[in-house]
């Protein structure tokens, strides 16, 4: 039997508490428009720690979206930073509305956690993807493929909250982390990956196909 889930992420749980006791401290002292704004806020940051539940796909070579968003950016680098390797980077912009509890893209086994601080410039710029903060999870498959998922901070966001441990062996659409307010995953992926997206498009995280890497 599968358990109740709380399509709330918990770290959002402070958060909510807080604009709803204010809320409420509004309405008692009588102050009703504050009070009003003060609910409306108080939905919003609801809406924004949302995490429903996903269809995962079962297929074995299926590469999923790690985030709700847009995709802004596919190409060719050389990323002498996780993987040290030619790789495709696939980027996903999110912005506030969208879900931003992150999952894995494929199954495999956490090989390193690198975290750096940084910047707070605008996610979806080039200057952002170099100078923000990230926190990025290294993995490689049962094959021996390495990938990674790299979180990374943007102009409102200003907490990265990564779950993933060194030595994790997690599951493909596995719940592993969120950045709250707006934010951007990126992905560094084996040139073996055969990507189905491209930019522009709009993805959900753990549901969506990106691709398959065999």
């Amino acid at each position: 039997m599968k358990e109740p889930h709380i399509p709330v992420a918990r770290e959002g749980y402070p958060f909510i508490g807080f604009v709803a006791f204010v809320t409420m401290i509004f309405a008692l002292l009588g102050y009703d428009i504050i009070a009003f704004w003060a609910m409306l806020l108080t939905g919003f940051v609801l809406y924004f720690f949302r995490d429903p539940s996903r269809i995962i796909p079962v297929e074995p070579d299926v590469l999923v979206a790690p985030a709700d968003g847009k995709v802004i950016l596919v190409e060719k680098v050389f990323d002498d930073r996780f993987v040290n390797e030619q790789v495709y980077k696939v980027s996903i912009f999110m912005n506030i509305f969208n879900v931003h509890v992150n999952r894995i893209p494929f199954p495999g086994t956490v090989h390193a956690i690198t975290y750096s601080p940084g910047r707070f410039y605008s996610a979806d710029t080039e200057r952002g993807a170099l100078e923000n903060e990230f926190c990025a999870v290294t993995m490689a498959t049962d094959s021996g493929q390495r990938f990674a998922v790299v979180q990374v901070a943007g102009l409102i966001a200003r907490r990265i909250v990564c779950w993933a441990e060194h030595g994790d062996s997690l599951s493909r659409g596995q719940r592993f982390g969120l950045i709250r307010f707006g934010s951007r995953v990126d992905l560094y992926l084996p040139l073996k990956t055969q990507l189905e997206i491209a930019p522009g498009q709009k993805v959900k995280g753990g549901e969506t196909v990106l691709g398959y890497l065999s």
